[in-house]
């Protein structure tokens, strides 16, 4: 069976008496174009092994069993078992639980993973945010967020949705948007546009973590002066020896310069 159409999506929804929910943020991707293109941006085949974030109606899914990867999804809404179970035929591994309450790095131990997502909005970025800090053996990410948060992923200083995803997605990754996906394509429509990024991890060094809590202290106070929004740290003096100017706010500051400052 194929990526499905909006029209079976509605089909399948209907015969098993399930309504989107919007408090789940249930908008079920309805263009097998959109669908493959996603799968594609994976770059996984046989013998590689994928964790899938909101199976929804296994759409997804099955474009990711087309391309002979392990599937393993995740899906938070037990109405959608059976669904599943026919959409699917045995052919995934579903874990009916809520993602965010799991111990990804437990459960994903041994690398590598590739996580594809189609992401409720109200958890796109901290789920994302996390599996880059703390799950290592999830390698590339390729996951579809509200437009506003792809943005945010790939913001540098100076755009006007740089702050602390955008340093986080800069120390631990390589981050690019491959998509915009318009409302149109969603069951049941939207009121926001999406988007798709593909996030590659990245070496990083020991203190990377420390870099993300300078970040988190300076971006809490964003229109002062470093000196001050990282008084309780580091001092003028010591901003000045890793290279940064005190005077500067934390929205100047690249993730290269958070680095210097956790090194020192």
């Amino acid at each position: 069976m194929s990526p499905q159409t909006r029209s079976e999506i509605k089909a399948l929804l209907d015969h098993y008496r399930v309504s989107p929910k919007r408090r789940l943020g249930q908008h079920f991707l309805a263009d097998p174009n959109v669908t493959r293109r996603i799968a594609a941006e994976a770059g996984v085949g046989p013998g590689d092994r994928v964790v899938e974030v909101g199976a929804g109606t296994g759409t997804l899914t099955l474009a990711l069993i087309e391309t002979g990867a392990t599937v393993v999804s995740y899906e938070t809404d037990q109405r959608l078992r059976p669904l599943l179970e026919e959409v699917v035929a045995g052919r995934a591994e579903f874990r009916f639980e809520d993602v965010t309450k799991v111990d990804l790095s437990e459960a994903f131990s041994t690398p590598p993973w590739v996580m594809v997502a189609n992401l409720p909005y109200n958890v796109g970025t901290p789920l994302v945010m996390d599996v880059l800090r703390e799950v290592p053996a999830i390698v590339r990410l390729v996951v579809m967020v509200q437009r506003e948060v792809a943005d945010r992923f790939v913001a540098h200083p100076g755009d006007p949705d740089y702050g602390v995803p955008s340093i986080v997605a800069a120390i631990y990754s390589l981050s690019r948007l491959v998509m915009r996906v318009p409302r149109q394509v969603f069951y049941p429509m939207p009121n926001v546009e999406s988007a798709v990024v593909v996030i590659d991890r990245v070496p990083t060094p020991p203190w990377a973590d420390r870099a993300v809590d300078l970040a988190r202290a300076g971006f809490a106070q964003r229109r002062k002066m470093l000196r001050s929004s990282l008084a309780g740290v580091m001092d003028a003096e010591q901003l000045t020896r890793a290279g940064v100017d005190p005077t500067a706010r934390a929205e100047n500051l690249d993730a290269a310069d958070y680095l210097r400052l956790a090194e020192l």
